[in-house]
């Protein structure tokens, strides 16, 4: 079996603030008068929702951001990736910290650091939690048409799905309006209603939807539109979504003929990069180099990269394969 680390891959759903190195987080707690408590482990989405404040308080300066946005570079590099959509809730940090723009201006800066010294190419999502009002999505919006010519390809919904999208609609038009790309989290802990929401309000692709297999006619009109899934093995075992690795759905989607790419969402959490959910997958449903090739595949045709970039990353893994 080839080599999963020079696989030329894209991570379409990570998260940024779950993205940071424990040392990190400690330097940066020390720095500013913090101290950590003992970690606690993350079984479901409450404990999930209360460590990521915990890495957020802990997020005060430029300096702060830029590292963690040079870092994840490293990182993710390391993991084979060769191109990233990477998530960042600009607006909720700029409120808190007073400064709408410099978390925003900070994490830009260090993305672009990490492709001159990694080489991997990024692009910003920004989103927004369905708990927030919607007054800060309109932010996020404005924060993501002011830097759309710095790397911020686009907006969606992130959170607790038992918030409805509906009041967001309108942000979201709009945003479709100014030529950005629209994603949402759906389908991940609620089911089929959240999807069909998220795909009136004019999401492209589903942050992991892998309840849409809930409901067959659904499951055959994302499979005939094309819509993608971000698919986050090891984050649904995570936080309880799915009972084990072995049990997860992501075959039964692939039979059922839809778009399916893997991601890494959330791994400072799950202990696992793309490169490692790439092996399990290969190890727990036996997939040979073809089928792993094929995801991978899917993940650049899935991205919103230009033409030409997913040419050549196609290209790449053509040449893994061959």
């Amino acid at each position: 079996m080839r080599d999963l680390l020079s696989l030329p891959k894209a991570n379409l759903h990570v998260h940024l603030e779950s993205t940071i190195r424990p040392r990190t987080l400690a330097e940066l707690a020390a720095s500013h008068g913090r101290r950590l408590p003992p970690g606690s482990p993350i079984t479901d989405s409450a404990s999930f929702f209360a460590a990521n404040e915990l890495v957020r308080s802990c997020l005060l300066t430029f300096a702060d951001f830029y590292r963690v946005a040079v870092e994840y570079c490293a990182d993710e590099a390391a993991e084979g990736t060769c191109y990233a959509e990477v998530s960042f809730t600009a607006a909720a940090h700029g409120e808190r910290l007073g400064d709408m723009e410099m978390p925003l201006r900070a994490v830009l800066a260090g993305l672009a650091q990490g492709r001159t010294d990694y080489g991997l190419q990024t692009r910003l999502v920004l989103d927004h939690s369905r708990r927030r009002p919607v007054e800060r999505a309109w932010a996020t919006l404005r924060l993501a048409e002011s830097y759309a010519s710095a790397g911020v390809v686009a907006i969606g919904l992130a959170g607790d799905e038992a918030y409805p999208g509906e009041p967001f609609a309108a942000v979201f038009k709009s945003a479709r309006a100014a030529g950005l790309h629209v994603v949402h989290h759906a389908g991940e802990a609620a089911g089929p209603a959240s999807i069909r929401q998220a795909l009136t309000a004019g999401a492209e692709r589903l942050g992991h939807g892998i309840r849409v297999l809930d409901d067959g006619r659904l499951t055959a009109e994302v499979a005939a539109r094309g819509i993608p899934l971000e698919v986050c093995p090891h984050s649904n075992v995570l936080l309880g979504l799915v009972p084990a690795l072995a049990e997860h759905p992501l075959p039964r989607l692939r039979d059922a003929g839809l778009f399916v790419t893997v991601n890494s969402d959330i791994p400072a959490m799950t202990g696992a990069g793309l490169a490692e959910e790439y092996r399990q997958l290969r190890d727990t449903f036996g997939y040979d180099d073809a089928v792993i090739a094929g995801l991978a595949g899917a993940g650049v045709r899935a991205s919103f990269a230009p033409a030409a970039d997913k040419q050549r990353l196609q290209a790449r893994i053509d040449a893994w394969l061959g």
